[in-house]
């Protein structure tokens, strides 16, 4: 990663914000779409960190928590999460959407604070900071010298964003601002950063970030290349049921990106021990009891879907455990032209991020595929199986193609991690998309036959 040159920091001009702050936050945060804790009300805020990064916009690390809701460790349950909050007097018409209050008291008693990353103004300044590196305060902004960011790009922020926010500049770069921060090294940095170093080319290298030494190491946002002309796997599939259009060469290329991916993440990080098999049944049948337990639709099915980790306790082990994407479906991957690409390393923000960095099988990536083509061919009614069906063959064919071993034969292996991620899927289902249920217990159905 590149050195950064010392910059003066700007002062610090708002002596507690949070007394200004706090009662507008507990309302806004909840009804962010990166927010985690929607189901419960915020009524713990703590200030963690704060820079102003320049005039009129400051820079927040807060912790956001529930009063008598505990961690696993003991300590308080909560979450990091990063804010960048422009203060001025009047706010123009443009910047509406933006608003997050006026508040009544404190320092900035009287101010329109609003989301800064939607202001072109501020969004620009923070793509000057990342072009030119350096620090303010404890925030540290880093770049690849080899790669040209022009300045005066026009920003625009992306919609569709959920877990973060993206801002495109120009068509020509994209900036990922992670919204839900914890300590280390963030993989959505870390993997396209050592990829690059190997020469993969089916995923965007990064070429600006910025971290913060305070209160603890932890990465930002990333800057990377933009496909302007991409469009995500999700959107084709649905296109192609729409109109009758055959999924399988697509498929069939993709499964050969996945593999080549993971061949370029094997070369790149330090290999795995053998696969744990009974570690790795344990854990997903505990995640399976939990799931049933809290929805009563799974209880039939359990004694069936226990027999797939059963199974794999004693199954062939596998490809050794290694570094791979943790949450790969049909949203994660962009086809431009006939190349695929992959895309979002973070993994599931919600999984620690020791784990989410952690080696596993490149059998999860494969069934979250799968499970992804099933879901596809639920958007349209009649259902079409065979779609779906048509389209795992060939992803596992392509991938096979690349990898030098073939997912559909290791049968107990593919049954297991499929089965968990059906799992989660019911569970996600049930407590935030109760219609979407059935998808996910189709899946349950056919994987909960013993042999299936």
């Amino acid at each position: 990663m590149a050195k950064t040159a010392s910059l003066r920091p700007r002062v610090r001009v708002v002596a507690d914000p949070m007394a200004s702050l706090g009662g507008l936050l507990r309302e806004w945060l909840p009804r962010q779409r990166w927010f985690a804790g929607k189901d419960r009300p915020v009524t713990e805020l703590g200030l963690l960190s704060m820079t102003e990064l320049y005039p009129g916009c400051l820079h927040l690390l807060i912790h956001a928590g529930n009063t008598g809701v505990r961690a696993p460790g003991g300590g308080p349950a909560g979450d990091c999460y990063q804010l960048l909050l422009g203060v001025r007097e009047h706010l123009s018409p443009r910047l509406a959407r933006a608003f997050v209050g006026r508040p009544h008291e404190g320092p900035l008693a009287g101010m329109a604070v609003y989301d800064a990353l939607q202001d072109p103004r501020s969004a620009q300044l923070l793509l000057d900071r990342l072009r030119h590196p350096g620090t303010v305060g404890p925030l540290c902004f880093e770049r690849d010298p080899s790669v040209p960011v022009p300045g005066g790009l026009a920003p625009r922020v992306l919609d569709a964003e959920q877990s973060n926010s993206s801002l495109v500049y120009g068509d020509e770069f994209i900036l990922k601002v992670f919204r839900r921060i914890q300590p280390g090294v963030n993989p959505d940095l870390e993997v396209p950063e050592a990829l690059a170093g190997q020469g993969c080319l089916r995923v965007p290298a990064p070429v600006a970030w910025f971290r913060t030494t305070h209160p603890q190491e932890a990465t930002l946002g990333v800057l990377q290349r933009y496909l302007p002309d991409a469009s995500d796997g999700w959107t084709l599939a649905l296109r192609a049921l729409s109109t009758g259009h055959d999924f399988t060469p697509q498929a069939h290329e993709l499964g050969q990106a996945t593999a080549e991916v993971h061949l370029a993440l094997a070369s790149a990080f330090p290999a795995g021990g053998p696969g744990e098999n009974g570690r790795t049944a344990a854990a997903m049948t505990e995640r399976l009891d939990a799931a049933a337990q809290a929805v009563p639709a799974l209880r039939p099915y359990a004694p069936g879907l226990h027999s797939a980790f059963t199974a794999l306790a004693g199954c062939d082990p596998g490809p050794p455990a290694q570094r791979i994407h943790g949450d790969l479906h049909l949203g994660q991957v962009l086809q431009a032209g006939r190349e695929w690409f992959v895309i979002d390393f973070e993994g599931e923000p919600s999984k620690p991020l020791a784990e989410r960095r952690s080696a596993q099988s490149p059998v999860r990536d494969i069934a979250g595929m799968l499970r992804s083509f099933d879901y596809a061919a639920r958007q349209r009614r009649p259902w079409r199986p065979e779609w779906a069906r048509r389209c795992r063959e060939a992803y596992c064919a392509g991938y096979a193609s690349r990898a030098g071993w073939d997912p559909r034969k290791k049968h107990g292996l593919l049954r297991a991690y499929e089965t968990d991620r059906a799992v989660y899927e019911v569970l996600y289902e049930a407590r935030h998309r109760p219609n979407w249920l059935p998808v996910p217990m189709a899946a349950i159905e056919r994987l909960a036959v013993r042999g299936d």
